[in-house]
C-alpha cells in the first residue's frame, strides 16, 4: 500500500472526468457567456491507478464524500479562468485521495509528574484552610 506522500505526487488527469459548466459568482457579462465552473468526476471502481486494497480503502475513507454510484465529485468555481479552476480541481482531488492514507497518530497515555501532583495538593490543601475558617466556630 502506498503512502499519501506517494499519492499526492500522482497525475490523476487522465482518469478523472472533468466538465465545464456556467457559473454563478464574479464575472459580469462574462458569467453568462463562458463555462468557468469546473465539475470533476473521479469513478474509484473503474480506476486503474489503485490496486484493490487501496480502491477498498478509499471507499470506506471517502464513504461520506461519495456519490451513489460511487464516483467522488469536486465542484469549483473560485477562479473566472477554467483553465485555472480545472488545477484547483485536480489539486483538490490529490489533496482528497491523499488524506485518506494518512495515518493517525497513536496517542501515548502520560502521567501527570510528581511536581504537578505536589502543587495539585498544595492548592487542595490551601483551599480547604480557607473554607474551613470560614465555618462559623460555637
Amino acid at each position: 500500500m502506498r503512502s499519501a506522500a506517494e499519492i499526492s505526487v500522482i497525475d490523476f488527469s487522465s482518469e478523472a472526468s472533468i466538465k465545464a459548466v456556467k457559473s454563478g459568482g464574479p464575472g459580469g457579462q462574462n458569467v453568462n457567456k463562458v463555462n468557468t465552473k469546473v465539475v470533476l468526476v473521479f469513478d474509484i471502481e473503474s480506476s486503474q491507478l489503485f490496486d484493490e486494497e487501496e480502491k477498498d480503502k478509499l471507499r470506506k475513507g471517502l464513504s461520506e464524500s461519495l456519490n451513489a454510484d460511487g464516483t467522488l465529485q469536486i465542484t469549483v468555481q473560485e477562479s473566472r479562468s477554467q483553465l485555472q479552476n480545472k488545477t484547483i480541481a485536480l489539486k483538490k482531488l490529490q489533496k482528497v485521495l491523499s488524506g485518506v492514507f494518512v495515518r493517525k497518530k497513536v496517542r501515548k497515555a502520560t502521567k501527570p509528574g510528581k511536581a504537578a501532583v505536589k502543587r495539585r495538593l498544595e492548592s487542595k490543601k490551601k483551599q480547604a484552610e480557607k473554607k474551613q475558617w470560614r465555618k462559623k466556630l460555637y
